[in-house]
């Protein structure tokens, strides 16, 4: 922090999006109400017609405001208090509707006021800088903000602070205002951009190569067609979790791990997230292009999918485990489509049922978090607590069917014609059994980790396995 304060008389105004709070409430509202009201999301942008106010105010009415969920600026709230302590006037202005600027106020006891949008005025910019110039006279007040629209403000105030700025528009304060106070500047960093399009997750993609390595495709241009078809894919699910991550703000904030997240914790400036979850689309259409039709058709319907997943599915108690397992199974059906090859029916329903199982294992360590917490059901979805048994069950009975699958496949006439050595691939199933057990005892004793594909990727066990799997199914060929 660096500048100096002004006199305990002169009031402090405060702004509350991006100042005293790390997000927009208008933005991230919206997308909340198009997350869980999709329609009344849609219908609330009628109401621009009448000016963002008038927006703003049926927002707020739809989508009510839970103050403990947002991502508040500590440091500055630090700062805050300790001008209450001097006895000094604080105040809360904003340009969000009225409704959640006093929620605000009334969870934070810190203001002795607040100025927000009423439905009519869309107080921003030069519209806060007339309401508090006719209030408390031109240098008669200090302003905190962090946006370009506060420089009409800050023309009028006595006093200038600049809280959870860019680099960028630091350097612009500084030349107007040298007696500046900053505090809690922003850090913009580029591995939170590249963390929030999750690349860890572009390991799920590995399985667009299964079709042709199980159709012993290893030519040149399959594996070409593989890594386009991989990289298509990646980018795909990248705008997928970016969207994801920001209809889904306020239940990652009460999940124990998920409130770490860029989007979620305020590292990443919303407005950014929804200017950014386009880019990775287009560049995965482009991929596609260079790929046969089906391919791009398989990637279409699946985004379509993940979609409806986000905005609806995933609240619905176990269709939304099988459409995760639907998800899994698309990249095996793409990745067939971009090398040309016939996708195995033993294949597909092995996966299927696999899928499901760690979509199930996932719900399961979802639960059992929630239990060992003592805390309520799980928020944004359709589980309760007491449904873990059935949970668990489910989660193993698929598994186990899984390797049952294989097994048959083995027995089939496709292995004999695939295979030289078929016999060796009948320690597959073994290696199976082992590391589905595996993975549902560490989720019991509650080692899993939110994503269990993630887990085993980690998992020096698990690794070992995949690794006797290759090797089984080298000496079979």
């Amino acid at each position: 922090m660096d500048g100096s304060a002004e006199s305990v008389d002169c009031p402090l105004v405060v702004d509350l999006d991006g100042s005293l709070t790390r997000s927009d409430l208008f933005l991230e509202s919206f997308l909340s109400l198009l997350a869980n009201k999709p329609l009344r999301g849609l219908a609330a942008l009628w109401a621009l017609r009448h000016g963002r106010a008038a927006m703003k105010a049926r927002v707020a009415a739809e989508a009510p405001l839970d103050a403990d969920g947002l991502a508040f600026n500590e440091e500055f709230i630090e700062y805050l208090r300790a001008e209450k302590a001097k006895g000094r006037s604080l105040y809360l202005a904003s340009a969000a509707d009225a409704a959640y600027v006093r929620t605000v106020a009334e969870r934070l006891g810190l203001f002795d006021g607040v100025f927000a949008s009423d439905g009519q005025r869309n107080l921003k910019g030069a519209a806060k800088a007339s309401l508090l110039r006719n209030l408390f006279g031109h240098g008669g007040f200090g302003y905190a903000g962090n946006e370009a629209a506060d420089f009409a403000v800050w023309r009028e105030a006595g006093e200038v602070v600049v809280v959870n700025a860019s680099p960028h528009l630091l350097g612009l304060v500084r030349r107007s205002f040298p007696a500046v106070t900053v505090i809690a500047p922003r850090r913009v960093r580029l591995g939170d951009y590249l963390e929030a399009l999750r690349p860890h997750q572009w390991l799920k993609n590995l399985l667009v190569l299964v079709p042709a390595f199980t159709a012993h495709r290893f030519d040149v241009a399959a594996l070409v067609a593989c890594l386009l078809a991989i990289c298509s894919f990646s980018l795909c699910a990248s705008s997928v979790y970016l969207l994801n991550d920001l209809l889904d703000l306020r239940h990652d904030r009460n999940h124990p791990t998920k409130r770490h997240r860029v989007l979620a914790s305020g590292r990443i400036d919303i407005r950014h997230g929804i200017a950014l979850f386009p880019l990775p689309l287009c560049l995965a259409g482009l991929l596609g292009l260079l790929l046969p039709p089906a391919f791009l058709l398989t990637l279409c319907a699946y985004y379509a999918l993940t979609l409806a997943y986000s905005l609806y599915l995933k609240r619905q108690t176990t269709l939304d485990v099988v459409v995760l397992a639907c998800l899994y199974g698309m990249r095996l059906v793409a990745g067939a489509a971009a090398v040309t090859v016939p996708l195995s029916p033993w294949l597909l329903t092995f996966a299927l049922f696999l899928f499901l199982s760690l979509a199930l294992v996932k719900r399961w360590a979802d639960l059992a978090a929630r239990l060992d917490e003592g805390s309520a059901d799980l928020a944004g979805r359709g589980y309760r607590v007491s449904d873990l048994p059935i949970v668990q069950t489910m989660a193993a009975a698929s598994g186990y069917i899984a390797v049952l699958v294989f097994c048959l496949y083995i027995d089939s006439p496709v292995v004999s014609a695939l295979y030289r050595n078929a016999p060796f691939l009948w320690g597959i199933p073994v290696i199976l059994l082992y590391w589905i057990s595996r993975i549902l005892i560490a989720t019991h004793r509650g080692a899993m980790d939110d994503d269990p594909v993630l887990f085993a990727v980690s998992d020096r066990a698990s690794q070992v396995c995949a690794a006797l799997v290759l090797l089984a199914v080298a000496v079979s060929i």
